[in-house]
């Protein structure tokens, strides 16, 4: 029986190491190439880890309009760009929607750090009367959903999530719950993130969580290997258009999939670790499951969180293996994160257009840089190295944060 309202993805948008629209994206993780790079924006000479996912060269201007951008820190930049796209991909003209029954709801992990850092320098170099006044609104963190609303001229549902990693995706569950609730019937949402700063690189080398591959940076992030040692850090956004079935149909939209449903957890274990048993990733996509109405043998494909930390991903691949059991040798988990690396707050919106371009082209993207089976995880099929034609009709994309913040969004190839 299916009582509650239907949500489908119409449109897609990214900000990525390998590209500014979805077909650039799409086309780099089939060919496995990586993003990652050294880091161009600052001399990281002096950190441990001098690599990340970065978006070099990114020119704002050559997208949003020249005023506009300088009151836009980067992150609400990129956030504004694929969310940009998105629409576009759509065919939405919200001059002819109700503006009431549209909403914005996107995720950020830290917000505007980097111009929290410009200012703060400022501050000590030039006094108090010298800070910018654009320096609260383009660093908080709900600044790129506020942005969206005003460019578009939104006026229904909108909020921000902030919860580490997972922002974006408990960004998409909010979003989907709101057009189940009947309070909108088109959401844009998803995550932006722009991290890439001398502190928090040197917060993050401190924790030890970061990669130190630096001779070797496009083989760094390696998700699922034996030798992984940290995540690469990464810069962009993620950004879909929700739509509720009958308004999608109403104007002959292209549907790239439906959004079945979504799960979340948390851990209650520790600040920065995963639980060690997989407990909460178990949970969160245990709550999907039971939410898109589904069975552990419906899943088709699983786009991991997959950051390439060596606690991470072998507490994921535990809790893959607890609740599949059996059908865990017949399901081919992939990682993102191992060509782009980590968006942090943005990465589930990046990851749910991966996931939808698998269901609408029948591909799985694969997993790169595994060259060594680690015996700690399980035994996953990460589909390494090469891409693999299937017939994907269900899919999980999991992302879990900091703080124990667990989320796990189901989708299905949409078929009427």
């Amino acid at each position: 029986m299916n009582d509650r309202r239907r949500v489908v993805i119409t449109g897609m948008g990214v900000a990525t190491p390998l590209g500014f629209s979805v077909a650039e994206l799409w086309e780099g993780l089939l060919a496995g190439r990586s993003g990652v790079r050294r880091i161009t924006s600052f001399d990281p000479t002096d950190y441990p880890s001098q690599i990340a996912g970065e978006i070099a060269g990114f020119d704002p201007t050559k997208h949003l309009d020249p005023a506009l951008c300088k009151r836009l820190d980067r992150f609400s930049q990129f956030g504004l760009v694929a969310a940009q796209e998105a629409v576009r991909m759509s065919g939405l003209d919200f001059s002819t929607e109700t503006s009431e029954r549209c909403g914005v709801i996107v995720g950020t992990g830290i917000g505007g750090l980097l111009e929290i850092e410009a200012q703060h320098v400022r501050l000590l170099e030039r006094g108090p009367r010298r800070v910018s006044p654009f320096m609260i609104p383009k660093l908080m963190a709900n600044a790129a959903s506020a942005q969206v609303s005003i460019v578009y001229g939104i006026r229904g549902p909108n909020s921000s999530t902030v919860t580490a990693c997972a922002s974006a995706a408990h960004a998409m569950a909010d979003a989907v719950n709101s057009i189940r609730r009947d309070e909108a019937d088109v959401m844009i949402s998803g995550g932006a993130e722009a991290a890439i700063s001398p502190l928090s690189l040197a917060g993050f080398a401190a924790q030890k969580a970061l990669s130190r591959r630096n001779d070797e940076p496009q083989r760094a992030s390696r998700p699922f290997d034996r030798d992984r040692d940290g995540f690469v850090i990464g810069e962009g956004a993620g950004i879909v258009v929700l739509e509720e079935l009958g308004h999608a149909r109403k104007r002959g939209a292209r549907i790239y999939a439906e959004f079945l449903g979504s799960g979340a957890s948390g851990d209650a274990y520790n600040i920065v670790a995963p639980h060690p048993e997989g407990l909460g990733a178990v949970s969160s996509m245990k709550s999907a499951l039971r939410d898109a109405r589904l069975n552990v043998t419906d899943v088709d494909y699983i786009n991991a969180h997959g950051t390439s930390t060596p606690l991470g991903d072998e507490a994921e691949a535990l809790a893959i293996r607890m609740l599949f059991g059996s059908h865990a040798d017949r399901l081919p988990v992939s990682a993102t994160k191992s060509m782009i690396g980590h968006l942090l707050g943005a990465s589930a919106g990046v990851e749910t257009v991966a996931t939808v371009m698998t269901l609408d082209r029948g591909v799985i993207h694969p997993t790169v840089n595994f060259e060594n089976p680690d015996p700690k995880c399980c035994n996953i099929d990460c589909v390494p190295n090469q891409p693999r034609e299937a017939d994907v009709r269900v899919a999980l994309s999991n992302s879990f944060g900091f703080g124990g913040h667990n989320a796990t969004l189901a989708f299905g190839k949409f078929t009427g």
